[in-house]
């Protein structure tokens, strides 16, 4: 989720809520609900047999989309994808602003995963801004060497919490534009801070958000910054920080980068890009990923609501 290897940090005094599992008025879903949606795959069948959709229909129309069509099928999609993922939340394990702003910039390079086994003992050593930009370099870059770029990533973090201190009082600010003055924080990182610590609409174009919404026809665009911005023009605002979770949830569990599992995909019918992966539903379904296919989540401590498996610790147990 963060930046390429670059810099980011905090201290505590009257910061908005952290909204770590979904933004503020989203509804609560029942566990049970929960776990009956992971485990929906919805393939269809009958006249439409082992492909599981009737490509001609979904990849060959007799005519180009107009915007219209595809702002509609755009909005389909994300209600498909909050019924599909109704417990969609930030992957990376944290308890205030600082703590995610510090993992996001982790989180470069790397898994979630690896992340969320590093920070115990970054937070353990360096529970505040402060602290942080007082560190050793070597003693933090041992610490966060895990994660990989080790030695551009202890700087970025010292570098992000001096600036906290320095020009914010020891608190991580809640705008963007603030947050980009921040020594290796872009728009990416900064969207992710505020819209899962402030509760403020951003959207997160990482590899898996461009990936997608490229492969569904919302935009051509391959810079980031247009990636959010012609994407963003087809969504409320409201919207932004939970579509972001859920394409992202949906590209690392079904839409895969080299192999989409499209034959047990539930949005199949309206991706354009449907039959470039796997069709026959059988071999799709042993595509999945995480909690759609009975494996632990990338988070060691997640949302009540997730009913998946938590992912192991450091340790592996």
């Amino acid at each position: 989720m963060g930046e390429q290897a670059a810099s980011h940090p905090k201290k505590a005094t009257n910061r908005p809520a952290v909204t770590q599992s979904r933004n503020a008025g989203a509804k609560p879903v029942k566990a049970a609900k929960a776990m009956k949606v992971a485990k929906a795959t919805k393939v269809p069948t009958g006249a439409e047999g082992a492909t599981g959709v009737n490509a001609s229909k979904v990849a060959k129309a007799a005519k180009p989309e107009s915007h219209l069509a595809m702002v509609r099928r755009a909005r389909r999609i994300n209600r498909e994808l909050a019924e599909l993922y109704p417990y969609a939340h930030p992957e990376l394990d944290f308890r205030n602003p600082f703590e995610l702003l510090v993992a996001t910039v982790l989180s470069a390079q790397t898994t979630d995963l690896r992340v969320n086994q590093t920070t115990p003992a970054v937070f353990a050593a360096y529970p505040t801004p402060e602290d942080m930009a007082a560190a050793v370099p070597e003693e933090l870059e041992e610490i966060v060497r895990p994660t990989g770029f080790f030695r551009a990533k202890a700087r970025s973090l010292i570098g992000l919490s001096a600036a906290i201190r320095d020009n914010f009082g020891g608190e991580v600010p809640g705008r963007l534009p603030d947050l980009v003055t921040l020594p290796g924080v872009g728009r990416k990182t900064a969207n992710v801070v505020l819209g899962n610590a402030f509760g403020v609409p951003g959207i997160t174009v990482d590899t898996h958000f461009g990936r997608l919404v490229r492969r569904w026809k919302w935009t051509e665009q391959e810079d980031p910054e247009k990636v959010e911005a012609e994407v963003g023009a087809i969504f409320p605002k409201s919207e932004w920080t939970m579509l972001s979770h859920r394409v992202i949830f949906h590209g690392r569990r079904i839409c895969h980068a080299r192999k989409p599992a499209c034959g047990a995909c539930p949005i199949a019918p309206l991706c354009p890009a449907y039959g470039e992966g796997e069709t026959d539903p059988e071999k799709a379904r042993k595509l999945l990923k995480y909690e759609m296919g009975g494996q632990p989540g990338q988070r060691l401590n997640p949302p009540a609501d997730y009913p998946g498996k938590p992912a192991p610790g450091p340790g592996g147990g």
